[in-house]
């Protein structure tokens, strides 16, 4: 929950000047989704969102549904953050029922999973992410993409190891399918990107703060590209 029009006035375009692959996505929030679209006009980067309602129509005042994020020109939608489960006490069972009208809508799912540092030091982080990735049962790979982000690691500056990365995704893709887009999430930054971007089983990145600096998002992307 960042930003301002005068920022993504600010942002957006020197994203849309940099001559990006197809593979770079932004997630704004919901006020300003139809501007960066307006933005994004003959880039290949995609536009998203951080969330969405569970139910397709209705009298569900405040909510957005998929279809409303479609209508404005999103293809994707983070499902399930960490920042969701933990402030709003959204469950799997939740996230299950937004994977469904994300896909219904022909939206990509970025299906968020992650373990607590308390699951980690009691030797759970595995039995935790298996039981999240139940949401994805019965989905063809090809629809939707997993961020790993380990909940220790969002918002603090800290960073899995590369080992812990490795094991995680490798454990996903072994749960899911070998096919499955897997990307790392928890302070990713411009100075840590390709050392991430680098370990086994790491499709790509879901970024955080360091989204919010043009320079530092383009600096991951480049690390990337």
């Amino acid at each position: 929950m960042h930003g301002s029009v005068g920022q993504v006035r600010s942002v957006v375009p020197e994203l849309a000047r940099a001559e990006l692959g197809s593979n770079v996505s932004i997630c704004m929030p919901y006020p300003y989704l139809s501007l960066a679209k307006s933005l994004l006009v003959d880039t290949p980067v995609q536009l998203g969102a951080q969330d969405l309602c569970e139910f397709h129509i209705g009298a569900y005042t405040g909510e957005v549904s998929a279809a409303m994020l479609a209508d404005v020109g999103c293809e994707l939608v983070i499902i399930g953050h960490s920042e969701r489960r933990r402030y709003f006490g959204e469950t799997s069972e939740t996230a299950a029922r937004k994977v469904r009208a994300a896909l219904d809508a022909g939206l990509l799912p970025i299906y968020c999973v992650g373990e607590t540092q308390e699951q980690r030091d009691q030797g759970v982080a595995r039995d935790v992410i298996a039981d999240e990735l139940k949401v994805l049962s019965g989905v063809p790979t090809s629809l939707y993409a997993v961020a790993y982000e380990p909940m220790w690691a969002v918002g603090t500056g800290v960073t899995a190891a590369p080992e812990q990365i490795s094991e995680m995704h490798a454990f996903i893709k072994q749960t899911l399918s070998q096919h499955t887009c897997v990307l790392y999430g928890g302070s990713v930054k411009g100075n840590n990107a390709a050392h991430i971007l680098a370990v086994d089983g790491v499709d790509g990145v879901l970024v955080g703060g360091a989204a919010l600096s043009a320079t530092e998002f383009l600096r991951i992307c480049r690390a990337a590209h």
